[in-house]
């Protein structure tokens, strides 16, 4: 039987599945008031699934876009050609449904050239913006123990050389340290203004430990929009986007929610399958007829009659 949690984010999400309307740029959205949630994407059926929920920004989980392509941890596994092509699938679907797409670049895949041709090509894939983190290389999932960080300076530069390559200023650069699980939250500020300096867009602290720890992180950096990483499990309080707003947060990310959803969905499914020897619970299936039309095939239909012979 499928999950109830999954089972009710397919029910809200994919009754229909409209287009969302042109949206404002991702910079003019996180100008707002209050902070904006961003359903964490991994494949082309979350993607769409988000984009149906209506969400304002998508955001691509290297974590599960790493597990879903490849099936391996987010440890600095996955190469660079790995992750871009999946930007230009998922950045097709978000550019055509007019949402922002905010994907993890991890630490550049390198270097300062590696950095140059990272920004590049995934400006070009159609993300909206990209995530770069100071660990050092290979990485690991932020919510994860034994992080070690670059040193700072060297960030820093990263961050200009990704300023300098993009090719819109409407494509933003997002600052990311992880430097307050081994290092302490003092570090990781001094951290976030170097790279502010250096001209990051967003800045992003990741994994703080507590409430009162975000609200320092809001107070310290109340002139440009903050990212907070709400991981389910994680950690970091996981707080809704009205208390996230009052701390000075502009974006709440939840990377997971998607992919444990669907894990657990999928683990009661398959199990009970396996079991019976037959799909029990059908009537908690999500509709074949909705999945068709979330996935697009009425306008396959649709082709086919208007090119159809007699």
């Amino acid at each position: 039987m499928l999950s109830s949690v999954l089972y009710a984010l397919l029910t809200a999400c994919c009754i229909q599945n409209e287009q969302a309307p042109m949206s404002s740029s991702l910079r003019s959205i996180l100008a707002e008031p209050g902070c904006v949630v961003a359903p964490g994407i991994y494949d082309m059926i979350s993607t769409h699934l988000a984009i149906s929920a209506k969400a304002r920004i998508l955001y691509m989980t290297g974590y599960g876009t790493v597990a879903s392509h490849l099936g391996i941890p987010d440890a600095g596994l996955a190469s660079f050609r790995d992750m871009v092509d999946r930007v230009a699938v998922m950045g097709r679907a978000a550019r055509e449904a007019g949402i922002p797409l905010v994907a993890d670049g991890d630490t550049g895949y390198g270097g300062l050239l590696n950095v140059d041709m990272t920004v590049k090509e995934y400006e070009r894939a159609g993300a909206s913006a990209i995530q770069l983190e100071d660990q050092v290389f290979p990485k690991k999932c932020g919510h994860t123990p034994n992080r070690p960080v670059v040193p700072k300076q060297e960030m820093a530069d990263k961050i200009r050389v990704a300023v300098e390559a993009r090719q819109s200023d409407d494509f933003l650069i997002i600052a990311r340290t992880d430097a307050r699980s081994d290092q302490g939250l003092e570090e990781a500020l001094d951290r976030m203004a170097a790279y502010d300096a250096a001209g990051a867009d967003i800045l992003f602290v990741e994994s703080p430990e507590s409430e009162d720890e975000l609200r320092l992180i809001g107070e310290r950096f109340p002139h440009k929009p903050l990212v907070a990483n709400m991981v389910e499990g994680g950690r970091t309080p996981v707080l809704d986007a009205r208390r996230l707003g009052e701390l000075g947060f502009s974006l709440a990310i939840f990377p997971a929610i998607g992919f444990l959803s669907t894990a657990k969905a999928l683990e009661r499914a398959y199990g009970d399958l396996v079991a019976t020897g037959a799909s029990a619970g059908k009537d908690d299936l999500y509709s074949f007829e909705e999945f068709n039309r979330m996935i697009g095939f009425e306008r396959v239909w649709e082709f086919d009659k208007r090119h159809a012979r007699d």
